[in-house]
């Protein structure tokens, strides 16, 4: 089968499309063929060796995918073989073939195509939790959305306007900023140009935020949590920007704000009820019409291309690989 392999760690350049063995599923395993798969940031990370879980060398990077179950592995009983599935997993998924846990495979959400369903979970669980389950986000409320834009950020804003949240989306263009408002953004920050603790705080209101998402970190990450009003929510997700950011905690205590992180690996073994409900929420709203913004489709072949826009943040929404061509 044909994969995208990391045989030395760097920058997306490294990968290369080979030609390996296919893998064989094992017991509680299951054999999924790949029909697409998305790309995220943290597949740029493992590939440079700068991801908070290693990868070991050689490897096939690639996390969120959708495709057909293709075999069971001993002592599985469903999904059936021929089932369309979607699933997540650390590494693997860019590939004609992915061997996965059976646990781990879920139905792909009905009015969704394969291309959507890759997309779809990864980033619509990380935005949903880390409004809801973490960031206790009320329908009134105003959230300030960094990298509003960019995978889990589009979809933050997406699933925030659907929930009755007031959005600021902060984005580094204007053009990106149109990306968040067809989304459903009540306002824009273009913080490439505008003051961003300034403009939350204005567009709130005078208040600041109830609530900030932030996919992004680097410089912005103190400012957004300057823009909170006192009481309010930060939720960490993630750093984008390529910089953990250091943050004063006197910031947190003269406000009384809460400063949470969310990592939804670690969300699925320690709060499995909290996220089969957010499964059925996605799920009812996916059948109310919402879909994942997919800005580009590729083949497999330009992975490595692919990759280099995700890590310069040439992007809006979400890259998918179709491995069916």
């Amino acid at each position: 089968m044909r994969a995208a392999r990391c045989t030395r760690y760097g920058p997306p350049d490294a990968l290369e499309v080979v030609e390996i063995d296919a893998p064989e599923p094992g017991p509680g395993e299951v054999l999924v063929r790949v029909h697409a798969a998305a790309v995220n940031f943290p597949d740029v990370l493992l590939v440079a060796d700068r991801y908070q879980v290693p990868a070991p060398l050689p490897f096939t990077p690639g996390s969120e995918f959708a495709g057909v179950v293709a075999a069971l592995g001993p002592g599985v009983s469903g999904p059936a073989v021929g089932s369309p599935v979607a699933g997540a997993v650390l590494t693997g998924a860019f590939a004609e073939q992915v061997v996965v846990p059976a646990a781990g495979l879920r139905p792909v959400p009905e009015g969704l195509d394969m291309v959507h369903a890759a997309a779809f979970h990864v980033t619509y669980a990380t935005a949903y939790h880390a409004l809801t389950t973490v960031g206790q986000g009320t329908a009134g409320e105003w959230a300030a959305v960094l990298g509003a834009a960019g995978g889990v950020g589009s979809a933050t804003v997406d699933v925030a306007t659907r929930l009755g949240l007031r959005v600021v989306a902060a984005a580094s263009s204007p053009q990106r900023l149109t990306v968040a408002r067809e989304l459903g953004a009540a306002a824009g920050v273009d913080y490439a140009h505008e003051d961003l603790k300034t403009r939350i705080r204005e567009l709130t209101g005078g208040e600041g935020a109830h609530l900030v998402v932030d996919p992004v970190g680097g410089d912005h990450a103190e400012a957004a949590l300057r823009a909170l009003r006192r009481g309010g929510r930060f939720v960490t997700v993630g750093y984008a920007d390529g910089r953990i950011p250091r943050i004063p905690l006197n910031l947190v205590l003269l406000k009384d704000t809460t400063v949470r992180g969310f990592e939804i690996r670690m969300l699925r073994r320690y709060a499995p009820d909290a996220v089969a409900a957010g499964d059925r929420a996605l799920a009812r709203m996916v059948r109310d019409g919402m879909r994942p913004l997919v800005s580009r489709v590729h083949p497999l072949a330009e992975v490595a291309a692919v990759l280099t826009d995700v890590a310069r943040r040439r992007t809006t929404g979400k890259v998918v690989l179709d491995m069916t061509r």
